[in-house]
């Protein structure tokens, strides 16, 4: 099991429960695959993005600390690429 950090950025005009239901499907997709996730997630908040993308200029900042197999990390890509509501992310192994 290695460690990895997932920085996720979430569309910032979504409502507090739209935000948590998107926050807990990608904990959902890092367990699925065999990970194990380090509480407290570090919540940075709503800040405004450096440039505007798919023309939002906010997003809400997540990091999440995993532990996981180094398999299971394409297949995450995979699941969180394809989400709506995710304007960028980025898996770096610590």
């Amino acid at each position: 099991m290695n460690k990895y950090e997932l920085a996720l950025v979430l569309d910032g005009s979504l409502e507090d429960s739209a935000k948590e239901e998107q926050l807990n499907k990608v904990k959902g997709y890092i367990t699925r695959f065999g990970g194990t996730i380090e509480e407290p997630i570090n919540d940075a908040g709503k800040k405004t993005l450096a440039y505007e993308i798919n023309h939002k200029s906010e997003g809400y900042y997540y990091y999440i600390h995993f532990e996981s197999d180094a398999e299971a990390i394409k297949q995450l890509d995979d699941f969180i690429r394809i989400m709506e509501s995710v304007l960028r992310f980025m898996i770096i192994s610590l």
